[in-house]
């Protein structure tokens, strides 16, 4: 009877311990060698690009998580920094974008779109993904809009019925009191 806990935990401990198993930091990643895993700890770009691509992956997750996490003191000197037709450039300006007011989100599509197909093939699929999820925002945003534009229709027919139905009780009023008034006649005759 004393064990009964023990032993409902036992298989929570052990789900437990192959997880730090897996996630031991000396496993080494599969697929890389210990000089790329060395060079990938060197990473660590300001600005993206596409040069080193041993870091090409890291570099452009730490800028797009930097982005997401800044706000308009940091976006906007970046931007002024991402200035250039460089494909690199118009891509992170884009990342850039993407994080900032709804305003430039339309900007930062555009700029995916159209830049998109010259990043290199191992980076695409992650500028993909944050181009659909810019898209889904977007989509949500006029969503908003439009059922804040409704609701701001239902306002205006909900006020204009009120005004009605006011009207409507003054007529009820005063034939309320013309029908007493004619009452009060044909009582005193």
């Amino acid at each position: 009877m004393r064990f009964r806990p023990l032993l409902a935990c036992a298989p929570v401990l052990w789900l437990a311990g192959c997880e730090l198993l897996q996630e031991s930091p000396f496993a080494q990643p599969t697929g890389r060698t210990t000089s790329q895993v060395a060079a990938v700890g060197n990473c660590q770009a300001e600005v993206p690009s596409f040069a080193d691509e041993a870091c090409l992956l890291y570099d452009w997750v730490a800028f797009g998580l930097t982005s997401q996490r800044g706000d308009r003191t940091w976006r906007d000197p970046m931007l002024t920094r991402l200035q250039g037709n460089a494909v690199e450039r118009r891509l992170a300006r884009a990342v850039t974008l993407a994080w900032g007011s709804e305003r430039q989100w339309d900007q930062a599509a555009g700029l995916f779109k159209a830049d998109l197909a010259a990043a290199p093939a191992e980076l695409q699929p992650l500028l993909r993904y944050w181009l659909n999820e810019l898209e889904g925002r977007r989509a949500m945003a006029g969503r908003l809009e439009s059922a804040q534009g409704e609701l701001a229709g239902t306002e205006q027919r909900r006020a204009a019925l009120e005004v009605e139905n006011a009207a409507l009780a003054e007529k009820l009023e005063a034939l309320t009191a013309i029908e007493q008034s004619i009452n009060l006649r044909q009582q005193t005759e």
